[in-house]
């Protein structure tokens, strides 16, 4: 496939570099790894697949940047954006073990595992549970290696829940109980305007019995979570709800505020409406979810307290306003100030939650690949260190679209000639002093015995239209060479 992939484009015309790189990573990768779980596994033979997919790699890499093929691996993959294919199947395979989670506790698969107390039927007969201890030793597969991790996480599905049935839920009995108000980022008088409408919500708390104003907001701190509700109701002291969690994510300390809040206001049976303020009004939209999503589990708990809320009275309601923390509405910023007021540390090992393990391992796998990039030569002893706007080292990352073809990955001969000056593998005298001895690799400026990289950039007069001596910052090298098409380019010699 990546071989037929080649008449879509070279270095003067078809796809673009960005598109070429998507087009890989959407189509031809997935199909190249499908069912990788039945050899990719702990203790399982990977020398011959990952030699095997490390080509098919490099032949993509190569293609999308049509650079030299001799260049180094590391060097074009991290240009390209393209993770090692070795730590691409390590995500994968982590992944692939948590989604053990997202099955209901009744599974076939959740019945192969050792430990499944939520089943309520009995474990199957050739379940990991009924294997010796010599059994297990020998077994080796990914239902072994999911089992193995499965006790490092805590639940966070529940598919099966009553609360999530088609016309039982919330969404398709209450529709008109609740409502949400959002900001327009883009305008910003509507932005002010709309945070004057704030005020009146805390005027209508303090003046109406019926009325609970509830401010959320949460912060993590050394993995450290502080979720705090600040509940308003009138001729009533303010109440602070305060919880703090490990290992989970802002987003879940956020939904776990929003939680907290909305059971301890639904217990008085004097509140007909509740106007939550929050920052995160994505993570408030959850709660109504029915679909499969991170915090599903703790969504189906606030249902069940807002269905006895609205089934306790017909004018019940409930209502979602946005307060961005740029805004500093006086009410969230002194709730934002006391989740920033703990510094606590962790003694104890804990469980993680599910979005978190699956970010903390991204995190490792992503360090890693940033820390065998800097510290090896797989690179190339001669890649060009370049820099950003803030004068911060450009590193592989494929988050965002990466950094490098953000600036030239747009055009075909500039993406050529950029990859073949960042991993000195041009059309120049040194390239050719290394690889071709016997030819010409003279300078043509007649001041140097050997066409260098370095004097191109900064001190050859051919290439003379564009001069800035910040040759490191992409910015400048990019600039560089588009007004000297002929850097680095074939016509050059």
């Amino acid at each position: 496939m990546v071989k037929c992939m080649k008449i879509l484009g070279n270095s003067t015309r078809g796809l673009n570099p960005q598109q070429k790189c998507l087009l890989y990573i959407s189509c031809a990768l997935p199909i190249t790894l499908y069912g990788f779980q039945l050899w990719y596994y702990s203790r399982a033979p990977l020398s011959y697949p990952l030699n095997s997919l490390g080509k098919l790699q490099r032949r993509a890499a190569t293609w999308i940047l049509d650079a030299f093929k001799t260049s180094p691996s590391y060097g074009i993959e991290a240009i390209t954006d393209l993770i090692p294919i070795c730590l691409h199947l390590q995500k994968l395979s982590d992944r692939s073990q948590l989604r053990g989670h997202t099955l209901p506790a009744n599974h076939i698969i959740r019945s192969l595992l050792d430990n499944n107390p939520n089943c309520p039927f009995p474990p199957h007969d050739l379940s990991l549970g009924s294997l010796s201890k010599r059994q297990r030793c020998l077994l080796k597969g990914h239902i072994v290696d999911m089992d193995n991790r499965f006790n490092e996480v805590f639940s966070a599905f529940d598919p099966i829940n009553p609360e999530l049935q088609p016309s039982n839920r919330v969404i398709d009995t209450f529709s008109n109980r609740f409502s949400f108000h959002t900001f327009s980022r883009k305008n910003d008088p509507s932005f002010k305007s709309r945070l004057q409408q704030l005020d009146p919500l805390a005027i209508e708390s303090s003046t109406s019995l019926s009325t609970a104003l509830i401010i959320t907001d949460a912060s993590v701190k050394n993995n450290v979570a502080s979720s705090i509700a600040h509940i308003h109701v009138r001729n009533k002291p303010m109440v602070k709800v305060l919880h703090n969690a490990v290992n989970i994510t802002s987003s879940e300390a956020k939904f776990f505020a929003l939680r907290c809040g909305i059971n301890h206001t639904t217990l008085s049976h004097e509140i007909s409406k509740i106007i939550v303020v929050t920052d995160s009004i994505h993570v408030a939209r959850k709660i109504f979810n029915p679909s499969s999503h991170m915090l599903q589990k703790q969504s189906t708990f606030v249902l069940s307290k807002l269905r006895e809320f609205f089934d306790h009275h017909d004018i019940n309601s409930i209502e979602f306003w946005e307060c961005p923390s740029k805004g500093n509405w006086h009410l969230h910023k002194a709730v934002n100030s006391d989740t920033k007021s703990f510094n606590l540390i962790p003694l104890l090992l804990n469980k993680y939650s599910w979005n978190f393990s699956k970010k903390l391992e991204s995190d490792n796998i992503l360090n890693t690949w940033k820390m065998t990039f800097q510290a090896l030569d797989l690179k190339g002893r001669n890649f060009l260190e370049l820099v950003d706007s803030d004068n911060i080292p450009l590193e592989p990352t494929y988050c965002k679209g990466g950094f490098w073809l953000q600036f030239f990955g747009h055009s075909n001969s500039l993406c050529a000639r950029a990859t073949r000056a960042i991993t000195n593998h041009a059309p120049i005298g040194e390239y050719r002093l290394k690889f071709f001895p016997t030819k010409d690799f003279s300078c043509l400026c007649g001041l140097y015995p050997i066409e260098m990289r370095r004097h191109i950039l900064h001190e050859y007069r051919r290439f003379n239209k564009y001069w800035n001596p910040r040759r490191d910052s992409i910015a400048y090298f990019v600039q560089f060479l588009e007004r000297n098409p002929q850097a680095f380019s074939f016509t050059s010699s």
